[in-house]
């Protein structure tokens, strides 16, 4: 008995031994990163660009629907405030005492002028693109457009790894090499650039420090002096209505009562026969007034809504264009190759709720994204 036990115990270890080196070499082979074929990867690729296209479309349609509703209420508070304010006939009368007043404090025409127009561009914005920026700013049509399209991409790119049967490190480790927000210098890594994958991640996308400085670049460019040929172009309408004012009332009473007002008289007096025919010479006026104002207040209103809804660098589609630019060029120009690397331990974007938009935010306008539909459509 003793031999048999003695033949038998050695036969047992070894087979246990064996049993564990084949189970380890199995462990070992199940962790090796499954390979995909460029074909795969090209798929993905498509996909990933594709993605890109339609949550730009879903964003332009959101910031198109916002600026045309931003233009018809510029036309409106032009036509209900700001019209009958410049072309009444009091109005008038202190358009032209400070014209008078600039020239009698030693400005010479042109100079007044720019003070009045100056002083023009100032009410209108008071008086209408203010007033139009509570109910619809452009400033919070571009970060709603931007949040929209990174959130309509993210709820697509969550379906792409089990669509092409791609490992989910793999995919994130690809996601992590296009670049999305490049701000920072080619040779620096700083918060101002970011990879698909980290926006993406980020949630809200708003606190990702790259889309941030994102939006603060674009902001300061387009309310930069000069940024615009709107901002010309209203000057320009502005500088004409003065120019009319300074020689209407050249030779009508204006500059000699802007000098009564400054020899101490408490108010501007005008006699009654001067009064009676100022008023019936600007009630004659008043209808070409309106006119000419208003075609060329139109025009400017059409020059500012062009600039917002189409200037690539500063308009309300500026920070998706940005964002979609660099990753449709490097999906489509990227030599495609089998990616093995892992991203971050422990880290996944792939969640089961879509990205959220920060509803707390004093910017987010819940009808203004139903009307153009959700990312669930």
């Amino acid at each position: 008995m003793r031999n048999v036990a003695s033949l038998f115990i050695p036969w047992v270890r070894s087979a246990f031994v064996a049993l564990v080196v084949a189970l380890a070499g199995c462990a070992t082979r199940s962790e090796a990163p499954a390979q995909v074929s460029e074909n795969s990867w090209r798929l993905v690729d498509n996909d990933v660009a594709a993605a890109s296209l339609a949550a730009r479309v879903a964003a332009e349609n959101y910031a198109k629907g916002e600026m045309e509703r931003w233009r018809g209420r510029i036309h409106d508070l032009t036509e209900e405030a700001f019209i009958p304010w410049f072309t009444g006939y009091w109005t008038q009368q202190w358009l032209a005492v400070k014209v008078a007043w600039y020239k009698l404090g030693g400005d010479d025409v042109d100079p007044a002028t720019q003070r009045l127009a100056a002083y023009l561009q100032e009410q209108y914005r008071e008086q209408v693109l203010e007033p139009v920026a509570e109910e619809v700013d452009p400033d919070a049509v571009r970060v709603q457009a931007t949040r929209l399209y990174v959130e309509r991409l993210a709820a697509t790119l969550r379906e792409l790894p089990q669509r092409h049967g791609v490992p989910l490190a793999q995919f994130e480790a690809r996601l992590a090499g296009i670049p999305a927000i490049a701000l920072a210098l080619p040779d620096r890594n700083d918060e101002r650039s970011a990879s698909l994958l980290q926006l993406v991640r980020a949630d809200p996308v708003t606190r990702l420090p790259a889309f941030a400085a994102l939006l603060t670049r674009i902001d300061k460019a387009a309310s930069g002096e000069g940024a615009t040929s709107s901002a010309a172009h209203l000057s320009l309408v502005a500088r004409r209505a003065s120019e009319k004012l300074a020689t209407r009332f050249a030779s009508s009473g204006g500059a000699s009562a802007a000098a009564a007002a400054i020899g101490g008289v408490a108010g501007v007096v005008i006699s009654l026969g001067s009064f009676g025919f100022g008023a019936i010479a600007h009630a004659d006026d008043e209808p070409a007034m309106e006119a000419q104002l208003r075609e060329s207040l139109d025009a400017a209103a059409d020059e500012m809504w062009l600039v917002l809804s189409e200037d690539p660098s500063i308009g309300v589609m500026a920070g998706v264009l940005h964002i979609s630019a660099r990753i449709e060029e490097r999906v489509v120009t990227t030599i495609v190759q089998p990616v093995t690397e892992h991203p971050m331990v422990g880290e996944t974007f792939l969640v089961d709720e879509p990205i959220a938009v920060d509803e707390k935010s004093e910017h987010y306008d819940h009808g203004a994204l139903e009307r153009f539909g959700h990312i669930d459509e």
